[in-house]
């Protein structure tokens, strides 16, 4: 009787620690780790980076033997430097990027192999109880020792769970091991793609040196011809201080045509409908100072709102709008700058200056109608078109592919950029009445 109820006590222990076991083993979640979108936005803006460098390269090395191009050649050189200092500060954003990858992985890989040492540990102690309790004698009496039916049938399921407790365990351990074993190749790969940044990023800063030596250079052959150099930037600011005069009047010119135009139609709707409440009406002074009162009050807001509405949508394009050019790079900002040459030169540009390849055709940056087509003061011809409340100005056109009063659909092709001394650029202005705007501001992705 003492042996059967030590039997019995030892079956009631294992039953127990059976039961510890079940209660105590916890299975982690181990989360994968996600590409973040800005790494593509990051290789997005580094491709564009290069693109840009690739075609700065492409119109310095036409023009580098041309004394005559070594006012372009210097701004060209000082837009490849602010890329490429651009292009280096978007791969050291890579690198940062990718050290915080490589720092998340390393601890969830740490994490991994602590669950995976607890998984196989408590497998082990499962393994080993199995063993020591595996004989059909205990099994037996721990089914005996059952108070009643039901206890015996829920220690029948107990074994049950039991075996399908120690495959899942055993299951875990494989999917653990293979998650680490993820885990490792892709922290190999971030740290061979961290090298690769690394390499490219002291390429470029060489390249960077090699660009401002060669800025120095070109700055020092132009400031010894200072006298010639000074006469000549003159003729430019004078040019383009025409230009916008030009350009002032021709809007100017539009602005009255617009108001004389909507005045017409205003005058022509009151007439029209004075005709029309004298024929119903036979009290004719009366009537008629009543209606011009109501008619001017009715069609005002009717034009306003309509050319509210086309503004509206030029307006709610901001920082959406394409570029006038299916590829090119700001080469000179908006407002006014210090001429890269001489020191003190002061230089103003209302709107954006884009170097662009040989060949390559403006487009309009909207929807809108060809309001002037005109001689530029400073070489080559103007668009001017108009969209709602707003105008763009094309300047530095040849072969115009459209005439004035022509609607023109967002990226239509206007004309042709003129190439001057192996440097091919438009200047792109947006006006809002008689006010200049920033048109970086409008464009995407414009720097």
């Amino acid at each position: 009787m003492n042996l059967f109820q030590s039997k019995k006590n030892n079956v009631n222990s294992i039953f127990l620690c059976f039961i510890f076991l079940l209660i105590s083993i916890s299975i982690p979640l181990i989360s994968q780790t996600k590409v973040q979108p800005s790494q593509k936005d990051l290789q997005n803006k580094k491709n564009r980076l290069n693109d840009d460098i690739k075609q700065l390269n492409s119109q310095i090395s036409k023009t580098k033997d041309k004394k005559k191009s070594q006012i372009n050649n210097i701004v060209i050189i000082n837009t490849k430097i602010k890329v490429r200092e651009e292009l280096i500060g978007t791969i050291n954003s890579e690198l940062t990027d990718i050290n915080n990858s490589i720092k998340k992985n390393t601890t969830e890989i740490n994490a991994l192999k602590a669950t995976l040492d607890k998984l196989k540990g408590e497998y082990a102690k499962m393994i080993y109880f199995a063993q020591r309790n595996q004989d059909s004698y205990t099994k037996i009496m721990f089914l005996f020792s059952s108070g009643n039916f039901n206890q015996a049938y829920m220690r029948i399921k107990y074994f049950q769970q039991y075996a399908d407790f120690r495959k899942k365990q055993a299951d875990e351990i494989v999917a653990t091991q293979l998650i680490l074993s993820s885990k490792l190749k892709e922290l190999e790969a971030q740290r061979h793609e961290k090298n690769v940044l690394l390499g490219n990023e002291k390429e470029e800063k060489q390249q960077l040196d090699g660009e401002k030596q060669q800025q120095e250079i070109v700055l020092s052959e132009l400031q010894q011809q200072e006298k010639e150099l000074k006469q000549e930037l003159e003729k430019k600011k004078r040019d383009a201080e025409n230009l916008q005069i030009a350009i002032r009047r021709l809007i100017e010119a539009e602005i009255k045509r617009k108001l004389e135009e909507s005045t017409k139609i205003a005058a022509a709707k009151a007439e029209k409908a004075e005709k029309a409440e004298k024929n119903k009406n036979k009290s004719k002074t009366k009537t008629d100072t009543k209606t011009n009162k109501t008619e001017v009050k009715a069609t005002a807001p009717e034009l306003t709102a309509e050319a509210e509405a086309v503004g509206a949508d030029f307006s709610s394009s901001r920082g959406k709008l394409p570029w006038p050019v299916t590829k090119g790079t700001i080469c000179q900002y908006y407002g006014e700058y210090e001429h890269p040459a001489i020191k003190g030169f002061m230089m103003n540009n209302n709107g954006v200056e884009i170097c662009v390849n040989k060949g390559t055709q403006a487009r309009a940056i909207f929807e809108g109608e060809v309001t002037s087509i005109a001689i530029s003061p400073t070489g080559g011809k103007l668009i001017i078109i108009r969209h709602g409340e707003y105008l763009s100005v094309y300047s530095n056109i040849g072969d115009v592919f459209v005439k004035q009063g022509d609607k023109v659909t967002i990226k239509q092709s206007i004309g042709t950029i003129l190439d001057e001394d192996g440097k091919t650029s438009m200047n792109l202005q947006i006006w809002k009445g008689q006010k200049t705007m920033d048109p970086s501001g409008w464009l995407f992705n414009a720097r």
